[in-house]
């Protein structure tokens, strides 16, 4: 989904056919300020994605910002400055704070994560474990968190799981049939499969023709196994239950990649507010 028919279908979502709270009471010349205040600590996301939704609403709006997209921040922060129409304010702000604080809260789960490893080789991957239409968002706070995306969804990249394999009937078959796939269709797209054991590993070295062998739910014993099996011949990446707790000695292994899923559906919300600047006299 694009940018701006999300925002739009988010707007229309809240407002339908009127804020008529806003109508009641607020002229529709009113034009006013107001400050975005940091209420918890983290990292803080979406700044830019604050601005594009204002500016949307009125091309003509005023925004200081002091605040940049993967900053750490504090209580009693304050991110920016919006001035614009009264109106645009309130229909823009629960969108607004919806999306900054879902988006913090994701950046500051994935710099605990990545804070863990930050001095090994291993990169911390998210996972399409997301919210429905909001992928793109999350994904990016993952970035702005310091981590890495892994694929944006089943189109960019081919990941061959234990059920592709189990309905395919086993790796050998699903790889030489991904390869015949992607040259019938003249596709370059990577490939990663998974392997539940050590004996898959063989059977993936055996077979060749892929780019990275996902390691799943093996323990950090059998982990460091596999790595040194595979010795280099293709990027490995870890998956499957790793914690805050474990990412550090999954890393340790020598491992390429570490996904995990939690950073973006563990992540708690970051505590915001948007709050009207009243007119002085």
């Amino acid at each position: 989904m694009e940018f701006i028919e999300f925002i739009e279908q988010a707007l229309h979502e809240d407002i339908q056919d009127g804020d008529h709270s806003t109508l009641a009471c607020i002229p529709a010349d009113a034009r006013g300020k107001a400050l975005l205040k940091i209420k918890e600590a983290g990292i803080i996301a979406g700044i830019d994605i604050a601005r594009q939704i204002f500016t949307h609403l009125d091309p003509q709006a005023q925004m200081e910002v002091w605040l940049k997209d993967g900053q750490m921040v504090k209580p009693g922060d304050q991110a920016f400055e919006i001035q614009t129409s009264v109106h645009n304010i309130l229909k823009a702000e629960r969108l607004v704070l919806n999306i900054m604080q879902r988006m913090s809260g994701i950046a500051s789960l994935t710099r605990k994560y990545v804070d863990q490893i930050s001095d090994l080789p291993a990169r911390l991957l998210d996972t399409r474990k997301t919210t429905p239409n909001f992928r793109w968002f999350e994904k990016r706070a993952v970035l702005i968190g310091g981590g890495f995306n892994h694929r944006m969804g089943l189109y960019d990249m081919i990941m061959l799981k234990d059920n592709h394999i189990d309905y395919c009937g086993g790796i050998e078959q699903a790889i030489v049939k991904t390869n015949q796939y992607l040259k019938d269709k003249n596709l370059s797209l990577q490939i990663e499969i998974e392997a539940r054991t050590l004996e898959d590993v063989k059977t993936i070295l055996k077979v060749g023709q892929v780019h990275r062998i996902m390691l799943d739910n093996f323990s950090v014993t059998l982990l460091k196994e596999a790595v040194e099996m595979i010795g280099g011949q293709y990027e490995t990446e870890a998956s499957g239950g790793i914690t805050i707790e474990s990412i550090r000695s999954y890393a340790e292994t020598g491992v390429d990649f570490i996904s995990a899923g939690a950073i973006i559906h563990h992540a708690v919300s970051m505590d915001l507010s948007l709050k009207a600047i009243k007119n002085q006299g």
